[in-house]
């Protein structure tokens, strides 16, 4: 067993100092870091909360690469969404309080991270999941079952946590010293804080946020996608933005809130999607999805005018378009919905 590992590396603090221990213990270090596009965690702002691109077990992309950097290790993002979705349509041991399959979500990245390790030709990987600190997928029996069911039992090292648990082979085999390894559990930060201050390590993410599978809100969009048939990764990716209602079976409407979602839900429009925006004023930009007729069109319109300031005029010009065609808007006329309305199709 050589002296190298693959550190699954989400940016998160406990992520960060399971990888700068396993550095002060002399370990040669890969970073992999695993993306999933409709899962990213969010992140406060002004009113409601936006999203971040991100790995489902917390962090993001953006924190994972200043991570590595600070850390100076070699660094790999992998895009596993499409065959994450295969697994969260129909997850083997089901999902946590919401739609979140945690347990199956680790088995999944801990296989993709063995296969790396293979190519890398590291001995073992590394995580920096704490004993009890997630409800689902951090107590010891589950801790056991992903390892034996994602085929890593003996090579995954938990530092953080491993002298309350087994110890692995490269303890065994002296590449780890066991004793300098830590027995932190639960879900107090203080002991991580402690040390990150130890090793001065003073910029870290917040631990707010998370996996957005785990958020009720975004929970009960996708259940939406879900009882509609709708479940597929363009519908997904959608989800993080806007405000959403449901109009009826087969068609639903986006609305941006600000200039940045505006400029998101333009970039991830299909073809077929009508656009709407405010044609005199400045105002929201939004997507119509699904099966719709000119009824349609105008509901949609009407929910539009609502999310402007200029809602309580008695008509609103609003301009459509497909976005596979921008060139040819069509203008139409609409008066504002009502909030009553507004909120028996929000989703």
């Amino acid at each position: 067993m050589n002296r190298k590992a693959v550190v699954l590396l989400s940016g998160g603090l406990d992520s960060i100092l399971a990888t700068r221990l396993m550095i002060e213990l002399g370990i040669e270090i890969e970073a992999a870091h695993y993306y999933i596009d409709f899962a990213a965690p969010r992140q406060a702002r002004d009113g409601p909360e936006r999203s971040r691109r991100a790995a489902c077990v917390g962090g993001d992309e953006g924190a994972a690469a200043k991570a590595a950097k600070m850390l100076s290790i070699p660094f790999k993002v992998f895009d596993i969404t499409n065959e994450y979705l295969e697994m969260f349509k129909n997850p083997r041991y089901g999902y946590g309080a919401n739609i979140n399959p945690c347990i199956d979500c680790k088995i999944f990245m801990l296989k993709k991270a063995k296969e790396y390790m293979a190519e890398v030709g590291a001995s073992f990987l590394v995580t920096g999941e704490v004993l009890g600190e997630r409800p689902m997928s951090q107590r010891k029996d589950a801790l056991n079952l992903i390892e034996k069911q994602a085929g890593v039992r003996g090579i995954l090292l938990r530092p953080l946590s491993a002298k309350l648990l087994e110890p692995t082979l490269p303890e065994k085999e002296g590449v780890i010293d066991r004793e300098k390894l830590l027995d932190i559990r639960g879900r107090s930060r203080k002991p991580q804080m402690a040390l990150a201050e130890k090793f001065g390590i003073k910029e870290y993410p917040n631990p707010a946020g998370g996996c957005l599978l785990t958020d009720p809100g975004f929970t009960n969009r996708v259940k939406d996608l879900i009882k509609h048939d709708e479940l597929n990764i363009e519908n997904l990716k959608l989800l993080k933005t806007g405000r959403h209602f449901r109009l009826d079976n087969d068609a639903k409407l986006v609305v941006g809130r600000d200039v940045d979602e505006n400029k998101e839900l333009q970039s991830i429009a299909l073809p077929d999607d009508i656009i709407f925006k405010l044609k005199d004023h400045q105002g929201p930009l939004s997507i119509l999805r699904g099966k719709y007729n000119n009824g349609f069109i105008e509901h949609a319109g009407m929910i539009v005018a609502y999310h402007t300031k200029f809602r309580g005029e008695d008509s609103l010009a609003i301009n459509y378009w497909h976005a596979g065609d921008p060139n040819q808007k069509i203008s139409i006329s609409v008066k504002p919905a009502e909030k009553e309305e507004i909120e028996k199709l929000r989703i």
